[in-house]
Protein backbone atom coordinates (compact mmCIF):
# COMPACT_ATOMS: atom_id res chain seq x y z
CA UNK A 1 0.00 0.00 0.00
CA UNK A 2 1.00 3.66 -0.05
CA UNK A 3 -0.27 7.18 0.45
CA UNK A 4 -3.46 6.99 -1.59
CA UNK A 5 -4.66 10.56 -1.24
CA UNK A 6 -3.65 13.89 0.20
CA UNK A 7 -5.22 17.20 1.14
CA UNK A 8 -4.11 20.81 1.38
CA UNK A 9 -6.05 22.43 4.24
CA UNK A 10 -5.90 25.57 6.42
CA UNK A 11 -6.02 25.59 10.21
CA UNK A 12 -7.82 28.65 11.61
CA UNK A 13 -9.15 27.77 15.09
CA UNK A 14 -12.09 30.03 14.23
CA UNK A 15 -13.69 27.23 12.20
CA UNK A 16 -13.97 25.01 15.27
CA UNK A 17 -17.49 25.89 16.40
CA UNK A 18 -16.63 25.76 20.11
CA UNK A 19 -13.92 28.36 19.43
CA UNK A 20 -15.75 30.46 16.86
CA UNK A 21 -19.02 30.60 18.85
CA UNK A 22 -20.94 31.72 15.78
CA UNK A 23 -18.22 33.86 14.19
CA UNK A 24 -17.19 30.91 12.04
CA UNK A 25 -20.14 31.62 9.76
CA UNK A 26 -18.05 34.18 7.85
CA UNK A 27 -15.88 31.34 6.52
CA UNK A 28 -18.73 28.94 5.83
CA UNK A 29 -17.30 27.94 2.43
CA UNK A 30 -14.07 26.80 4.10
CA UNK A 31 -15.98 24.83 6.73
CA UNK A 32 -18.16 23.19 4.09
CA UNK A 33 -15.07 22.22 2.07
CA UNK A 34 -13.43 20.82 5.22
CA UNK A 35 -16.46 18.61 5.82
CA UNK A 36 -16.11 17.24 2.30
CA UNK A 37 -12.43 16.49 2.90
CA UNK A 38 -13.18 14.70 6.17
CA UNK A 39 -15.86 12.60 4.50
CA UNK A 40 -13.47 11.69 1.68
CA UNK A 41 -10.82 10.60 4.18
CA UNK A 42 -13.38 8.45 6.00
CA UNK A 43 -14.20 6.68 2.71
CA UNK A 44 -10.50 5.90 2.20
CA UNK A 45 -10.32 4.25 5.66
CA UNK A 46 -6.59 4.86 6.16
CA UNK A 47 -4.47 2.99 8.70
CA UNK A 48 -2.55 6.20 9.35
CA UNK A 49 -3.07 9.91 8.76
CA UNK A 50 0.17 11.88 8.42
CA UNK A 51 -0.19 15.59 9.17
CA UNK A 52 2.47 18.21 8.45
CA UNK A 53 2.04 21.37 10.50
CA UNK A 54 3.82 24.75 10.57
CA UNK A 55 3.05 24.92 14.30
CA UNK A 56 4.73 21.65 15.25
CA UNK A 57 8.27 22.14 16.63
CA UNK A 58 10.13 24.09 13.95
CA UNK A 59 13.90 23.90 13.46
CA UNK A 60 16.25 25.66 11.08
CA UNK A 61 18.05 22.44 10.13
CA UNK A 62 15.91 19.50 11.27
CA UNK A 63 12.49 17.89 10.71
CA UNK A 64 10.41 17.03 13.76
CA UNK A 65 8.59 13.70 14.01
CA UNK A 66 6.02 12.96 16.72
CA UNK A 67 7.31 11.07 19.75
CA UNK A 68 5.60 8.87 22.31
CA UNK A 69 2.72 6.42 22.12
CA UNK A 70 -0.04 8.95 22.77
CA UNK A 71 -0.34 12.46 21.34
CA UNK A 72 -2.44 14.78 23.47
CA UNK A 73 -3.82 18.26 22.92
CA UNK A 74 -6.78 20.61 23.32
CA UNK A 75 -8.05 24.04 22.31
CA UNK A 76 -7.59 25.33 25.84
CA UNK A 77 -5.55 28.34 24.76
CA UNK A 78 -8.39 29.22 22.39
CA UNK A 79 -10.83 29.11 25.34
CA UNK A 80 -12.34 25.76 24.36
CA UNK A 81 -10.64 23.18 26.63
CA UNK A 82 -13.54 20.79 26.18
CA UNK A 83 -12.32 20.12 22.61
CA UNK A 84 -9.47 17.72 23.26
CA UNK A 85 -7.62 14.91 21.51
CA UNK A 86 -5.79 11.77 22.56
CA UNK A 87 -4.34 10.15 19.46
CA UNK A 88 -2.29 7.00 18.90
CA UNK A 89 1.10 7.77 17.38
CA UNK A 90 2.12 5.35 14.61
CA UNK A 91 5.46 4.60 16.26
CA UNK A 92 6.45 1.92 13.75
CA UNK A 93 6.04 4.34 10.86
CA UNK A 94 7.96 7.07 12.71
CA UNK A 95 10.80 4.61 13.35
CA UNK A 96 10.88 3.64 9.67
CA UNK A 97 11.02 7.31 8.60
CA UNK A 98 13.90 7.84 11.04
CA UNK A 99 15.70 4.76 9.72
CA UNK A 100 15.43 5.86 6.09
CA UNK A 101 16.45 9.43 6.94
CA UNK A 102 19.53 8.17 8.76
CA UNK A 103 20.52 6.02 5.76
CA UNK A 104 20.44 9.16 3.59
CA UNK A 105 22.14 11.33 6.22
CA UNK A 106 18.97 13.41 6.25
CA UNK A 107 18.13 15.47 9.37
CA UNK A 108 14.81 14.11 10.64
CA UNK A 109 13.70 12.32 13.78
CA UNK A 110 11.78 12.27 17.02
CA UNK A 111 11.99 15.09 19.52
CA UNK A 112 10.71 15.16 23.11
CA UNK A 113 6.96 14.67 23.43
CA UNK A 114 4.96 17.85 22.89
CA UNK A 115 1.27 18.72 22.89
CA UNK A 116 -0.62 18.66 19.62
CA UNK A 117 -0.77 22.08 17.99
CA UNK A 118 -3.77 23.67 16.27
CA UNK A 119 -2.25 22.98 12.85
CA UNK A 120 -2.88 19.30 13.64
CA UNK A 121 -6.01 19.59 15.77
CA UNK A 122 -8.10 21.63 13.33
CA UNK A 123 -7.94 18.89 10.65
CA UNK A 124 -8.49 16.22 13.32
CA UNK A 125 -11.58 18.07 14.58
CA UNK A 126 -13.30 17.51 11.24
CA UNK A 127 -11.86 14.06 10.51
CA UNK A 128 -12.97 12.74 13.90
CA UNK A 129 -16.60 13.48 13.01
CA UNK A 130 -16.51 10.73 10.38
CA UNK A 131 -13.66 8.38 11.26
CA UNK A 132 -12.48 6.91 14.55
CA UNK A 133 -10.08 4.03 13.89
CA UNK A 134 -6.69 5.33 12.73
CA UNK A 135 -3.25 6.33 13.96
CA UNK A 136 -1.44 9.57 13.22
CA UNK A 137 2.07 10.86 12.60
CA UNK A 138 2.92 14.55 13.02
CA UNK A 139 5.66 16.10 10.89
CA UNK A 140 7.25 19.49 11.45
CA UNK A 141 8.68 21.80 8.80
CA UNK A 142 12.22 23.11 8.49
CA UNK A 143 13.96 26.28 7.31
CA UNK A 144 16.34 24.12 5.33
CA UNK A 145 16.17 24.79 1.55
CA UNK A 146 12.77 24.26 -0.05
CA UNK A 147 14.02 21.18 -1.89
CA UNK A 148 14.80 19.51 1.46
CA UNK A 149 11.17 19.90 2.56
CA UNK A 150 10.20 18.19 -0.70
CA UNK A 151 12.70 15.40 -0.01
CA UNK A 152 11.18 14.90 3.45
CA UNK A 153 7.96 13.95 1.70
CA UNK A 154 9.80 11.46 -0.49
CA UNK A 155 11.27 9.75 2.59
CA UNK A 156 7.83 9.60 4.25
CA UNK A 157 6.33 8.02 1.13
CA UNK A 158 9.08 5.40 0.97
CA UNK A 159 8.53 4.54 4.64
CA UNK A 160 4.78 4.14 4.15
CA UNK A 161 5.32 1.82 1.19
CA UNK A 162 7.93 -0.29 2.97
CA UNK A 163 5.51 -0.94 5.87
CA UNK A 164 2.57 -1.57 3.53
CA UNK A 165 0.51 1.16 5.20
CA UNK A 166 -2.67 2.55 3.72
CA UNK A 167 -2.16 6.23 4.46
CA UNK A 168 -3.51 9.71 3.86
CA UNK A 169 -1.38 12.86 3.98
CA UNK A 170 -2.80 16.14 5.27
CA UNK A 171 -0.74 19.26 4.54
CA UNK A 172 -1.90 21.83 7.07
CA UNK A 173 -1.11 25.46 6.33
CA UNK A 174 -2.63 28.88 5.75
CA UNK A 175 -1.62 31.09 2.84
CA UNK A 176 -0.75 34.80 3.09
CA UNK A 177 -1.59 36.56 6.36
CA UNK A 178 -1.58 40.00 4.73
CA UNK A 179 -4.59 40.09 2.43
CA UNK A 180 -6.87 42.74 3.96
CA UNK A 181 -6.37 46.08 5.73
CA UNK A 182 -8.77 44.91 8.44
CA UNK A 183 -6.96 41.59 8.94
CA UNK A 184 -4.77 40.88 11.98
CA UNK A 185 -1.56 41.54 10.00
CA UNK A 186 -2.70 44.29 7.64
CA UNK A 187 -2.27 44.36 3.87
CA UNK A 188 0.70 44.22 1.51
CA UNK A 189 0.49 43.93 -2.25
CA UNK A 190 2.52 40.72 -2.17
CA UNK A 191 -0.23 38.96 -0.18
CA UNK A 192 -2.78 38.44 -2.96
CA UNK A 193 0.03 37.90 -5.48
CA UNK A 194 1.33 34.99 -3.42
CA UNK A 195 -2.13 33.48 -2.95
CA UNK A 196 -2.95 33.66 -6.64
CA UNK A 197 0.34 32.00 -7.58
CA UNK A 198 0.11 29.29 -4.95
CA UNK A 199 -3.49 28.37 -5.74
CA UNK A 200 -2.67 28.12 -9.45
CA UNK A 201 0.18 25.77 -8.57
CA UNK A 202 -1.82 23.65 -6.17
CA UNK A 203 -5.00 23.29 -8.21
CA UNK A 204 -2.92 22.03 -11.14
CA UNK A 205 -0.44 19.97 -9.08
CA UNK A 206 2.49 21.83 -10.66
CA UNK A 207 4.65 20.88 -7.70
CA UNK A 208 7.96 21.70 -9.41
CA UNK A 209 6.98 25.36 -9.17
CA UNK A 210 6.65 25.02 -5.40
CA UNK A 211 10.34 24.13 -5.27
CA UNK A 212 11.47 26.97 -7.52
CA UNK A 213 9.47 29.65 -5.74
CA UNK A 214 10.42 33.24 -4.97
CA UNK A 215 11.52 33.21 -1.32
CA UNK A 216 11.25 37.01 -1.08
CA UNK A 217 7.59 36.84 -2.13
CA UNK A 218 6.99 34.10 0.45
CA UNK A 219 8.51 36.24 3.18
CA UNK A 220 6.72 39.47 2.28
CA UNK A 221 3.37 37.70 2.02
CA UNK A 222 3.83 36.19 5.50
CA UNK A 223 2.77 32.77 4.28
CA UNK A 224 2.34 29.89 6.66
CA UNK A 225 1.99 26.64 4.74
CA UNK A 226 4.40 26.66 1.80
CA UNK A 227 6.84 24.17 3.31
CA UNK A 228 3.96 21.99 4.50
CA UNK A 229 2.68 21.82 0.93
CA UNK A 230 6.20 20.99 -0.24
CA UNK A 231 6.41 17.96 2.05
CA UNK A 232 3.09 16.78 0.64
CA UNK A 233 4.35 17.38 -2.91
CA UNK A 234 7.40 15.22 -2.19
CA UNK A 235 5.09 12.37 -1.21
CA UNK A 236 3.91 12.36 -4.84
CA UNK A 237 7.33 12.48 -6.51
CA UNK A 238 7.24 10.24 -9.58
CA UNK A 239 3.50 9.75 -9.33
CA UNK A 240 0.56 10.94 -11.37
CA UNK A 241 -2.06 12.66 -9.25
CA UNK A 242 -5.53 13.98 -9.94
CA UNK A 243 -5.81 17.42 -8.30
CA UNK A 244 -9.04 19.15 -7.38
CA UNK A 245 -9.46 22.63 -5.97
CA UNK A 246 -12.33 22.61 -3.47
CA UNK A 247 -12.33 26.14 -2.05
CA UNK A 248 -10.42 29.37 -1.46
CA UNK A 249 -11.32 32.26 0.86
CA UNK A 250 -9.58 35.41 2.07
CA UNK A 251 -12.35 37.18 3.98
CA UNK A 252 -10.48 37.29 7.32
CA UNK A 253 -7.28 38.75 5.89
CA UNK A 254 -5.68 35.29 5.81
CA UNK A 255 -5.82 32.97 2.80
CA UNK A 256 -7.50 29.58 3.24
CA UNK A 257 -7.08 27.09 0.39
CA UNK A 258 -8.38 23.52 0.22
CA UNK A 259 -7.39 21.03 -2.50
CA UNK A 260 -7.46 17.25 -2.80
CA UNK A 261 -5.09 14.89 -4.61
CA UNK A 262 -5.64 11.26 -5.57
CA UNK A 263 -2.87 9.00 -6.83
CA UNK A 264 -3.39 7.60 -10.33
CA UNK A 265 -0.23 5.56 -10.83
CA UNK A 266 3.39 6.32 -11.68
CA UNK A 267 4.63 9.10 -13.95
CA UNK A 268 8.34 9.50 -14.77
CA UNK A 269 7.76 13.09 -15.88
CA UNK A 270 6.81 13.98 -12.29
CA UNK A 271 10.21 13.13 -10.75
CA UNK A 272 10.68 16.74 -9.75
CA UNK A 273 13.44 16.09 -7.22
CA UNK A 274 15.81 14.59 -9.76
CA UNK A 275 14.81 17.18 -12.36
CA UNK A 276 15.71 19.92 -9.90
CA UNK A 277 19.11 18.39 -9.19
CA UNK A 278 19.85 17.86 -12.88
CA UNK A 279 18.92 21.45 -13.72
CA UNK A 280 20.95 22.84 -10.83
CA UNK A 281 23.99 20.76 -11.71
CA UNK A 282 23.87 22.07 -15.26
CA UNK A 283 23.57 25.65 -13.99
CA UNK A 284 26.50 25.27 -11.57
CA UNK A 285 28.71 23.72 -14.27
CA UNK A 286 28.01 26.69 -16.52
CA UNK A 287 28.72 29.12 -13.67
CA UNK A 288 32.01 27.36 -12.94
CA UNK A 289 33.01 27.65 -16.60
CA UNK A 290 32.03 31.33 -16.86
CA UNK A 291 33.00 32.49 -13.38
CA UNK A 292 35.45 35.31 -12.72
CA UNK A 293 38.99 34.71 -11.45
CA UNK A 294 37.83 35.98 -8.04
CA UNK A 295 35.15 33.29 -7.72
CA UNK A 296 37.45 30.62 -9.16
CA UNK A 297 39.95 31.41 -6.41
CA UNK A 298 37.23 31.21 -3.72
CA UNK A 299 35.85 27.93 -5.08
CA UNK A 300 39.27 26.29 -5.43
CA UNK A 301 40.13 27.41 -1.91
CA UNK A 302 36.96 25.84 -0.47
CA UNK A 303 37.43 22.59 -2.42
CA UNK A 304 41.08 22.24 -1.37
CA UNK A 305 40.32 22.97 2.27
CA UNK A 306 37.29 20.69 2.58
CA UNK A 307 38.87 17.82 0.63
CA UNK A 308 42.43 17.95 1.96
CA UNK A 309 42.42 20.42 4.89
CA UNK A 310 45.04 22.45 3.06
CA UNK A 311 45.08 26.24 2.69
CA UNK A 312 45.47 26.99 -1.01
CA UNK A 313 48.63 28.82 -2.05
CA UNK A 314 48.17 31.90 -4.22
CA UNK A 315 48.18 30.79 -7.89
CA UNK A 316 50.63 32.30 -10.35
CA UNK A 317 48.07 33.41 -12.93
CA UNK A 318 46.26 36.10 -10.92
CA UNK A 319 45.92 39.69 -12.16
CA UNK A 320 48.12 42.38 -10.60
CA UNK A 321 45.18 44.02 -8.80
CA UNK A 322 44.57 40.87 -6.76
CA UNK A 323 48.22 40.71 -5.73
CA UNK A 324 49.05 44.38 -5.17
CA UNK A 325 45.82 45.93 -3.86
CA UNK A 326 44.12 45.57 -0.49
CA UNK A 327 40.38 45.63 0.12
CA UNK A 328 37.59 44.32 2.27
CA UNK A 329 36.10 41.13 0.83
CA UNK A 330 32.94 39.10 1.40
CA UNK A 331 32.58 35.49 0.23
CA UNK A 332 29.00 34.18 0.04
CA UNK A 333 28.05 30.53 -0.45
CA UNK A 334 24.60 29.30 -1.43
CA UNK A 335 23.26 25.76 -1.69
CA UNK A 336 19.89 24.84 -3.22
CA UNK A 337 19.00 28.53 -3.36
CA UNK A 338 19.59 29.17 0.36
CA UNK A 339 22.50 30.83 2.11
CA UNK A 340 25.05 28.26 3.29
CA UNK A 341 27.73 30.59 4.61
CA UNK A 342 28.89 34.20 4.37
CA UNK A 343 31.96 35.75 5.98
CA UNK A 344 33.71 38.98 5.13
CA UNK A 345 35.84 41.92 6.16
CA UNK A 346 34.83 45.52 5.46
CA UNK A 347 38.48 46.62 5.78
CA UNK A 348 41.51 44.63 4.59
CA UNK A 349 43.14 42.28 7.10
CA UNK A 350 45.80 40.76 4.81
CA UNK A 351 48.42 42.07 2.40
CA UNK A 352 46.34 41.66 -0.78
CA UNK A 353 42.90 40.84 -2.20
CA UNK A 354 43.89 37.26 -3.10
CA UNK A 355 44.78 36.40 0.49
CA UNK A 356 41.64 38.16 1.69
CA UNK A 357 39.55 35.91 -0.57
CA UNK A 358 41.37 32.76 0.56
CA UNK A 359 40.96 33.56 4.25
CA UNK A 360 37.28 34.55 3.99
CA UNK A 361 36.37 31.65 1.70
CA UNK A 362 37.62 29.16 4.31
CA UNK A 363 35.81 31.04 7.07
CA UNK A 364 32.55 31.17 5.10
CA UNK A 365 32.74 27.41 4.52
CA UNK A 366 33.71 26.38 8.04
CA UNK A 367 33.24 29.18 10.60
CA UNK A 368 29.88 30.84 9.95
CA UNK A 369 28.18 30.31 13.33
CA UNK A 370 24.76 30.07 11.68
CA UNK A 371 25.62 26.86 9.82
CA UNK A 372 27.55 23.63 10.36
CA UNK A 373 30.83 23.36 8.40
CA UNK A 374 30.46 22.36 4.76
CA UNK A 375 31.21 18.68 4.12
CA UNK A 376 32.59 16.84 1.11
CA UNK A 377 29.33 15.74 -0.51
CA UNK A 378 28.03 19.32 -0.59
CA UNK A 379 30.82 20.70 -2.78
CA UNK A 380 29.17 19.98 -6.13
CA UNK A 381 26.05 21.96 -5.13
CA UNK A 382 27.69 25.19 -4.00
CA UNK A 383 27.14 28.52 -5.73
CA UNK A 384 29.69 31.15 -4.78
CA UNK A 385 30.09 34.88 -5.22
CA UNK A 386 32.72 37.35 -4.10
CA UNK A 387 32.16 40.99 -3.19
CA UNK A 388 35.07 43.46 -3.25
CA UNK A 389 34.31 46.48 -1.06
CA UNK A 390 35.39 50.06 -1.56
CA UNK A 391 36.76 52.01 1.40
CA UNK A 392 33.85 53.09 3.65
CA UNK A 393 32.94 56.79 3.75
CA UNK A 394 30.93 58.66 6.41
CA UNK A 395 27.33 59.48 5.53
CA UNK A 396 26.79 63.23 5.65
CA UNK A 397 23.52 63.25 3.68
CA UNK A 398 21.03 60.39 3.94
CA UNK A 399 19.67 61.36 0.53
CA UNK A 400 22.67 59.87 -1.26
CA UNK A 401 21.97 56.37 0.05
CA UNK A 402 20.57 53.68 -2.23
CA UNK A 403 20.12 50.08 -0.92
CA UNK A 404 20.68 48.69 -4.41
CA UNK A 405 23.96 50.56 -4.92
CA UNK A 406 25.52 51.13 -1.50
CA UNK A 407 26.12 48.93 1.53
CA UNK A 408 25.89 50.33 5.05
CA UNK A 409 27.97 50.13 8.22
CA UNK A 410 26.54 51.40 11.51
CA UNK A 411 28.81 51.96 14.51
CA UNK A 412 28.26 52.69 18.18
CA UNK A 413 31.40 52.63 20.35
CA UNK A 414 32.58 49.00 19.95
CA UNK A 415 29.44 47.76 18.19
CA UNK A 416 29.15 47.62 14.41
CA UNK A 417 26.86 46.07 11.86
CA UNK A 418 27.28 45.75 8.11
CA UNK A 419 24.80 45.07 5.34
CA UNK A 420 25.78 44.49 1.74
CA UNK A 421 23.85 46.25 -1.05
CA UNK A 422 21.38 44.76 -3.51
CA UNK A 423 19.97 42.09 -1.21
CA UNK A 424 16.69 40.34 -2.02
CA UNK A 425 13.83 41.88 -0.05
CA UNK A 426 15.78 44.95 1.09
CA UNK A 427 14.25 47.72 -1.01
CA UNK A 428 14.49 50.84 1.16
CA UNK A 429 17.18 52.69 3.10
CA UNK A 430 15.01 52.42 6.22
CA UNK A 431 14.89 48.63 5.96
CA UNK A 432 18.63 48.47 5.23
CA UNK A 433 19.41 50.63 8.25
CA UNK A 434 17.04 48.65 10.51
CA UNK A 435 18.72 45.35 9.64
CA UNK A 436 22.25 46.76 10.02
CA UNK A 437 21.39 48.18 13.47
CA UNK A 438 19.82 44.89 14.52
CA UNK A 439 22.96 42.99 13.48
CA UNK A 440 25.03 45.38 15.58
CA UNK A 441 22.71 45.28 18.57
CA UNK A 442 22.16 49.03 18.33
CA UNK A 443 18.85 50.38 19.64
CA UNK A 444 16.84 53.20 18.05
CA UNK A 445 17.56 55.30 21.13
CA UNK A 446 21.34 54.80 20.83
CA UNK A 447 23.65 57.23 19.10
CA UNK A 448 25.44 55.80 16.09
CA UNK A 449 27.39 56.73 12.99
CA UNK A 450 26.71 55.53 9.47
CA UNK A 451 29.21 54.77 6.72
CA UNK A 452 28.52 53.65 3.20
CA UNK A 453 30.51 51.72 0.63
CA UNK A 454 30.22 50.37 -2.88
CA UNK A 455 30.62 46.76 -3.90
CA UNK A 456 31.93 45.10 -7.03
CA UNK A 457 30.22 41.72 -7.14
CA UNK A 458 31.78 38.79 -8.96
CA UNK A 459 29.88 35.62 -9.89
Amino acid sequence: MSIVSSYMVPHPPLIVSEVGEGKESEVFNTIHAYERVAQDIAKVKPDTIIISSPHAPLFSDYFYLSSGNRLEGSFEKFLAPEVSFSEINDVSLVEKIEELAKLENFPAGRVNEVLLDHGVMVPLYFIRKYLSDFKIVVVGLSFLPLIDNYKMGMIISKAVESLDRRAVFVASGDLSHKLQDYGPYGFVKEGPIYDEKIMNIMKNANFDKLINFDSVLMDKASECGHRSFLIMAGVFDGKKVLPKMISYQDVTGVGYGICSYNVKGKDKTKCFYQSYLDSLKKKIKKEEKDSSIYVQLARNTIIEYIKNHIVLEIPNNLPEDMLNKQSGVFVSIHKFGSLRGCIGTFLPTTDNIANEIIRNAISAATNDYRFPPIVLDELEWLEINVDILSEPKPVTNMGILDPKKYGLIVRNEEKSGLLLPDLDGVDTVEEQLRIAKKKAGILDSDEYEIEYFEVTRYN
